[in-house]
C-alpha cells in the first residue's frame, strides 16, 4: 500500500490543505470561542520577525510606537458616521463589568481611529505639532462570521498608524509612502511575496476614508488576499473629533489624516503563497530558523561536529537551530522540519563525518547535495539568498501566467472560476458592473492604472479593474 501523504495535497483540497499544513506544523491552534486562535511558538515567530522587519520600516518613516485602550466608548464610534455604520456588524459591546450594567457601553476595539482623534485633539494645538506620526502594535476584534485561521479570525494582532498633517498633500504623499516604501518594500523584499499596489473602489474603501491603497495577492489557489491597505481619512474624523490646529497664518484649521494597517493575516498569506504539498516554505530573510543542523545519530562525535557547525553559522550571522534530539527517530525529525518549512537542513551522520562532508538539503527548491563542511559558513549566505530570489519569482510568474485581460463581464467572472485573475478596463466595468461581478463572489480586488502604477483617482483615464475571487 502508498504511504498515506502528511498533508492533503493541494490539488485535491486547498483548503483542508491549509488547515492540514497550520496543524502539522504547529502554527496555530483554534481558541476555545469560536473565531480565535491560539499562535503557537513557531508561528508566533515568524510574527515577531514581521514585527521586527516592519517596525524598523514603520520607525524609519517617521513613526512612533504608542499604546491606546483596547475598551472605547460606544458614543465615539457614533460621531463618524460612515465609520460606525461601516463596523456595526462586527462590533463585541461590552454591557456588564464589576458586577453591574455600565453607565455607557464600551466596544471592544475593531481599530482605533475614533479613540486615538480623540486623543490628538488634545495633543494638537499648533502647526509646530505637525505631523504627527504615531503607530500601535495592538489586537483588535471584530466578530467574525465565515472564520479562518490567521486570514479571518475575530480577534487578530496588527498594527494601525494614525497620523495627522496639516496639508491634503502631507497626507496623500504619507499614505502612499506607507503603502509604497513601507508595506510593498517589506512584503516583496522580506516576505518574497509579489503584490500588486493599487487603489480600492467606492465600494472597497475603507469606512470613513477619502481614498483606500491596497496591496493585493494572489495565492497559490489564484485567489487574491489582501495584504495591507493603507488610508487617507481627509478631515471625516478631524471634523468629528474637532482635531484643529493654528495655521503660521493665525487661523484654525482642521488636520488632514492617514490610518494604515496590516496584520496576522500576512501569516495566512505567506503559507498559501508559497506552501506546497510538503509543507511551508519560510522566505530565508523572514525565517526565525534558517538553517537547522540534525545529528543522524547519538554518535558523541556526530553530536560534537553538529554543535560545532552550529556556532560557527551562528558566529557568521545565519539564524541556526541545533538539532540533537537523538531519541527521536530522524526521519520524523526530517518531516517536521520539512513541514515547518526551514529554508535549509544540513544533516551529519557518522559516514558524513568520516568523508568531511554534510548533507545539505534545500527546502524551497527541493533536493539534497553533499558539501564539504568547512564551506558551509561560505556557502549558506548565497544558498539562501538564491532561494529567497526564487520564491519572489514563483509568486511573480503565477500570478502573470493566471492572469487575464478580458474585455467582458461574463470573461472576467470564467478567468475567476478557474483559479485566476482579470483585466478589464474600469470604464468598461464601472460601478454596475462591480455589483454584478459580486453576484459571483467576485470583487474588484483594485484599480491600476494602464501601466501598472497606482492612478491618482477613481475615474482617471485608462483605468483598470483587477478582480477576483478572494478570502
Amino acid at each position: 500500500m502508498a504511504k498515506a501523504p502528511v498533508l492533503t495535497p493541494q490539488a485535491d483540497d486547498f483548503p483542508r490543505w491549509y488547515q492540514d499544513l497550520i496543524n502539522k506544523a504547529e502554527l496555530a491552534d483554534n481558541g476555545p470561542v469560536r473565531g480565535t486562535m491560539v499562535i503557537r511558538p513557531y508561528g508566533y515567530g515568524l510574527w515577531e520577525r514581521m514585527q521586527q522587519e516592519m517596525d524598523a520600516r514603520i520607525k524609519e518613516a517617521g513613526a512612533q510606537n504608542a499604546y491606546f485602550p483596547l475598551f472605547i466608548p460606544q458614543s465615539y464610534l457614533t460621531r463618524e458616521a460612515e465609520h460606525v455604520e461601516g463596523f456595526a456588524p462586527e462590533l463585541a459591546v461590552v454591557t456588564h463589568g464589576g458586577g453591574k450594567e455600565l453607565e455607557e457601553p464600551v466596544v471592544v476595539r475593531p481599530t482605533s481611529e475614533t479613540i486615538i482623534n480623540d486623543y490628538f485633539s488634545k495633543w494638537v494645538q499648533s502647526y509646530r505639532d505637525l505631523p504627527l506620526l504615531i503607530n500601535q502594535w495592538a489586537n483588535v476584534v471584530r466578530w467574525e462570521m465565515r472564520p479562518r485561521v490567521f486570514l479571518r479570525t475575530t480577534e487578530f494582532l496588527w498594527q494601525e498608524g494614525h497620523t495627522a498633517h496639516a496639508t491634503y498633500e502631507d497626507a496623500r504623499d504619507y499614505a502612499a509612502y506607507i503603502h509604497k516604501d513601507v508595506y510593498a518594500d517589506f512584503m516583496v523584499d522580506i516576505l518574497g511575496i509579489d503584490v500588486v499596489l493599487g487603489r480600492k473602489t467606492a465600494s472597497e474603501r475603507f469606512a470613513g476614508a477619502i481614498n483606500t491603497l491596497t496591496l493585493e495577492a494572489m495565492m497559490g489557489d489564484g485567489k487574491a488576499l489582501q495584504m495591507g491597505t493603507s488610508h487617507e481619512l481627509g478631515q471625516n474624523f478631524a471634523k468629528a473629533f474637532h482635531t484643529q490646529y493654528l495655521s503660521k497664518e493665525g487661523k484654525q484649521e482642521f488636520v488632514w489624516q492617514t490610518s494604515w494597517g496590516s496584520s496576522t493575516r500576512m501569516v495566512g498569506g505567506l503559507i498559501m503563497s508559497h506552501g506546497d504539498d510538503n509543507g511551508l516554505r519560510v522566505p530565508p530573510r523572514l525565517a526565525a530558523v534558517q538553517a537547522v543542523v540534525l545529528a543522524i545519530k547519538g554518535d558523541d562525535a556526530v553530536l560534537a561536529k553538529v554543535r560545532e557547525i552550529g556556532d560557527r553559522l551562528k558566529a557568521a550571522g545565519v539564524r541556526v537551530h541545533v538539532d540533537d534530539r537523538t531519541d527521536t527517530p530522524f526521519g520524523r525529525r526530517a518531516v517536521d522540519w520539512e513541514l515547518k518549512g526551514v529554508p535549509v537542513r544540513i544533516e551529519v551522520g557518522p559516514r558524513d563525518l568520516e568523508n568531511g562532508t554534510a548533507m545539505l538539503a534545500r527546502r524551497i527548491p527541493g533536493g539534497k547535495v553533499p558539501v564539504a563542511i568547512d564551506s558551509l559558513v561560505s556557502l549558506l549566505p548565497g544558498v539562501l539568498e538564491e532561494d529567497q530570489a526564487l520564491l519572489l519569482r514563483q509568486s511573480r510568474e503565477r500570478r502573470e501566467s493566471r492572469t487575464s485581460d478580458v474585455a467582458t463581464i461574463d470573461e472576467a467572472v470564467e478567468a475567476a472560476a478557474a483559479g485566476g485573475w482579470a483585466r478589464i478596463p474600469w470604464a468598461d466595468l464601472g460601478e454596475e458592473g462591480e455589483a454584478r461581478l459580486a453576484e459571483h463572489s467576485v470583487t474588484v480586488r483594485c484599480l491600476v492604472a494602464e501601466d501598472g502604477s497606482v492612478p491618482e483617482a477613481d475615474d482617471s483615464p485608462g483605468n483598470v479593474a483587477v478582480v477576483a475571487r478572494a478570502y
